[in-house]
């Protein structure tokens, strides 16, 4: 199939509308038998036994007790892709490889996403996170990124990181993260579900609760990215409040497809500023 009628079943009936954002989120687990062939080669760990030998070590070597493995052992098990058009309005929003969650063919899905759109991709801390997972990722698969490693990855002028930008490139740090944004917004940021759980989650089969905490911190995501744009002058505030309000009127649409939006929509506020 060409990769054109790929993404128009994909992603259909909004194919046809040009997109000009890619918001995108991503969730991981530890590879166990990456683990235990790299930093344990020889010992014969499980991967399980692997995982969490790893996990102790970097519990004692963090300051916060995190026990967060590094990138490169991560493999992705959860990937959402919300299309935003130039106009900065919400067009779709996407768990890749739904219902099966493949790690394979969520990596496919999104590179394909990335090389057919052409649209500049929006995260939350993903040039220290997402993008090298979802890099590393077509690394092992051996699939192709050429639109993105030829054009896109540039700090300043290419995808944009809102951590990033929100913190001067770095200068600053951003305590309390994506879910501090976005409950200053009065969004929900972290509801029932934070990163720390996805792991067990994962051992105990919670695929899909996975990729709806990962729809949701997307969606925190995409409000933030609209607040900067406000902040640049692309658009105005009262642009702002139709944009959110045209947003939850699509999600509302789109609760038989995504259950966990009742549960996001409930949880929006009023957050007063002081």
């Amino acid at each position: 199939m060409a990769l054109a009628d790929t993404f128009a079943k994909l992603m259909a009936p909004e194919a046809s509308t040009r997109t000009a954002f890619l918001v995108v989120d991503t969730e991981s687990v530890p590879d166990g038998r990456l683990l235990s062939a790299v930093k344990y080669a020889g010992e014969n760990l499980s991967s399980e036994e692997a995982v969490e030998r790893a996990r102790e070590e970097a519990r004692g070597a963090s300051s916060t007790a995190s026990d967060f493995l590094p990138v490169t052992f991560q493999v992705p098990v959860g990937v959402s892709v919300l299309r935003v058009g130039p106009d900065f309005a919400l067009q779709a929003l996407s768990c890749l490889d739904a219902p099966h969650f493949r790690p394979r063919e969520i990596v496919n899905k999104f590179w394909l996403a990335q090389s057919f759109y052409k649209a500049k991709l929006v995260t939350f801390n993903g040039r220290a996170f997402d993008m090298p997972l979802l890099e590393l990722a077509a690394f092992r698969y051996g699939f192709s990124a050429r639109d993105y490693y030829q054009n896109s990855r540039n700090r300043f002028n290419g995808p944009i990181d809102l951590c990033d930008w929100m913190t001067n490139f770095g200068a600053c740090r951003m305590a309390g993260g994506l879910n501090l944004l976005a409950k200053l917004l009065g969004k929900p940021g972290k509801m029932e579900v934070s990163g720390e759980q996805v792991y067990q989650m994962y051992r105990d089969g919670k695929v899909q609760e996975i990729n709806d905490y990962c729809l949701c911190d997307t969606l925190d995501t995409y409000f933030v990215f609209l607040r900067t744009r406000v902040l640049t002058g692309e658009i105005s505030l009262e642009q702002e409040a139709y944009l959110i309000a045209e947003a939850k009127e699509l999600l509302q649409s789109k609760i038989a497809e995504f259950p966990v939006l009742r549960k996001y929509l409930a949880n929006w506020t009023d957050f007063a500023s002081m």
